[in-house]
Parts: C-alpha cells; sequence; structure tokens
C-alpha cells in the first residue's frame, strides 16, 4: 500500500481488494445497467455481512449469476435457485438468491418504464452526484432523504433487500453520491468525474 491517505474505511484491514475497490471504484458514477444491477444484488447480498466478504465472492457472483445480465436472471427457475442455493462461492441464502431473481424482474419492468434503471436511479439525486465535504468516517450518514425515496420506491415495485441503509451503500457505490472524506486522495478526483 502507498501512503497516499485515504478513507478510514479503506485501510482498517490493510485488505487489498478493499484498497483495489476504494481506489479504482468506489464513488465512480457508473452508468452501466448491468454493473448498476450487479451493485444492486451485491448491496443486498452484504446485508448482516462485510463488504469485505463479498468482495472476496464477487467473481463467483459473477459467475453464478451469468455476469449479472438481469434478463438471464429474471428467467431463473427453481432449477437454477437450486444451483445457486448448493454454490459455496456465493452467500447461500435463500431469502437473498430469491431477492436476486424477483430484484431482476422488477429491474426489467423499470428498464421498460423509463427507458433504463440508470435514468431511473439517477433521478434520485437529479441526475448529478452529490458531492459531500465529509471529515471524518464519523460524520458518514447511513441513510439520507434520498436513499429514504429510493428504498420505498424500489420496494413499492417489487424489490427486496432494499433497506435505506442498503440504497445509501449502493448510492455511494455507484457514485450517486462522493463520500470519500475531503482527506482523502480520491475525494477531489472522484468530484471531476461528475
Amino acid at each position: 500500500m502507498d501512503s497516499r491517505p485515504r478513507c478510514e474505511w479503506s485501510v482498517f484491514s490493510a485488505d487489498p481488494l478493499m484498497l483495489a475497490y476504494h481506489d479504482e471504484a468506489w464513488g465512480v458514477p457508473l452508468h452501466d445497467e448491468c454493473r448498476l444491477f450487479e451493485f444492486l444484488i451485491l448491496e443486498g447480498a452484504q446485508a448482516g455481512l462485510s463488504w469485505s466478504t463479498i468482495l472476496k465472492k464477487r467473481d463467483n457472483y459473477r459467475r453464478a449469476f451469468d455476469g449479472f445480465d438481469p434478463a438471464k436472471v429474471a428467467a431463473y427457475d427453481d432449477r437454477k435457485i437450486a444451483e445457486l442455493l448448493a454454490d459455496a462461492g456465493i452467500v447461500r441464502n435463500r431469502l437473498k438468491v430469491n431477492a436476486a431473481v424477483l430484484n431482476a424482474r422488477a429491474y426489467l419492468r423499470i428498464q421498460e418504464e423509463f427507458g433504463g434503471f440508470d435514468a431511473y436511479v439517477w433521478g434520485f439525486v437529479g441526475g448529478r452526484p452529490r458531492r459531500n465535504a465529509w471529515t471524518s468516517l464519523k460524520e458518514l450518514p447511513a441513510h439520507t432523504a434520498e436513499s429514504d425515496a429510493l428504498s420505498k420506491e424500489l420496494a413499492r415495485r417489487g424489490f427486496k433487500f432494499v433497506g435505506s441503509t442498503i440504497c445509501y451503500a449502493f448510492m455511494q457505490a455507484v457514485g450517486m453520491v462522493n463520500d470519500h472524506t475531503i482527506g482523502c486522495f480520491r475525494h477531489a478526483e472522484v468530484n471531476r468525474m461528475a
């Protein structure tokens, strides 16, 4: 690890995967339909677990869930769900696996209605990332008015594992908000990406 200042959460474990995720992906504005679906599913899978656990299983998830193609996941039947529940490479929680399939179906409905999930979800922040200026990890909220609204709307549309805290983590991950602390070398870089 180099000596550049980083957000506190990324250096606690000194896990190379966490550092790479922080340095390269977290907070970067994302507009790719499959990657947005991936983060939505992975954030739900993380509920009750650490993000480090999910990152270590991410490649397995990509393999098991057909590269997070929402159309393919939406078509999963009981046989495929049973296969996923037997896959030690992912979190084998029946509720979370079933939620991924239900969420894929709801995701496709949103794509059809709004012309893309990207257009829909970014509308919750007015189409532009929120640029926060936190000085420490303690200041970061667990949820916001925007994540509350997103959570409520997704739940109304049939999504599962989309509580406000999960939605806020999703928003952070896909760059809808820049929650890098101002002392972190990525704060200014991510702000320039908006």
